[in-house]
């Protein structure tokens, strides 16, 4: 456990652990405004408003529903508040805020999911981990890196989908791996890894490790499902554009 103590582990910026039923919204005037005036910013840059509008809406909702306030109990609520960001809100926004359309190179694509991969393993190791549960500047930084990485990442396998599906399928196979992966490390690690959750997840019904093994399954199943699937887009992409060829 190191340094860590049950009193500083509520010290946190999404609030106290809640008990089941109490999980609070965020009402936090400072993050309101960070996200109206994001907002304002990129509409009238937007490429496409209906998607900015959507990602936007399922960007707020994941830092400012109870979700937030649930994470600081439940290592399985932190990691479902990032797929949310991840695999909802950043590729909706990677079509709202691309503008022009242009598809990245191979090598951009490639550079990116290499990002997007080393940012999501480094947040849910223990370090980096708990680090967020001690600092707020960890804590933005963490969800920062991590919207940042996803829109780069699903700029380039959106937009290149039609026209280099060959470019889109290592990637996607690539990222549907190291998310299954990291998944299964979750699930299968024999003890829990995360202080921050050493006394917060009984009140749930969950052990800190199924707690944690929960986490891993989501990260596993729907995270790897959803880049499997943006690969096999590009595979059938790629067979029809050599069949057209042909």
């Amino acid at each position: 456990m190191g340094e860590w103590t049950l009193e500083s582990s509520w010290q946190t910026y999404c609030g106290n652990p809640p008990a089941p039923g109490g999980a609070e919204w965020n009402w936090d005037f400072w993050l309101g405004g960070a996200l109206a005036a994001g907002l304002a910013l990129a509409w009238s840059r937007s490429a496409d408003r209906r998607a900015l509008l959507i990602g936007w809406v399922l960007l707020a909702f994941a830092l400012v529903s109870p979700l937030c306030n649930l994470s600081v109990a439940l290592f399985s609520a932190r990691v479902g508040q990032h797929l949310v960001i991840l695999l909802a809100a950043a590729p909706l926004l990677a079509l709202g805020l691309s503008a022009p359309r242009r598809p990245q190179a191979p090598g951009g694509i490639a550079a990116a999911a290499a990002c997007f991969a080393v940012l999501l393993w480094v947040w849910h190791l223990p370090g980096p981990y708990v680090a967020t549960f001690r600092s707020d500047v960890a804590y933005w930084v963490m969800h920062l890196s991590l919207l940042g990485a996803g829109i780069w990442l699903w700029r380039g396998l959106l937009l290149a989908a039609a026209t280099r599906p060959e470019a889109v399928l290592p990637a996607g196979i690539a990222t549907a791996a190291q998310m299954s992966a990291l998944g299964a490390f979750l699930t299968f690690a024999p003890r829990a890894l995360f202080p921050p959750h050493a006394y917060t997840t009984l009140a749930w019904g969950l052990t800190p490790l199924e707690d944690q093994q929960l986490g891993g399954l989501l990260m596993w199943v729907p995270g790897g499902l959803a880049f499997a699937g943006v690969a096999m887009g590009a595979l059938v992409m790629a067979m029809r554009r050599g069949r057209f060829a042909a």
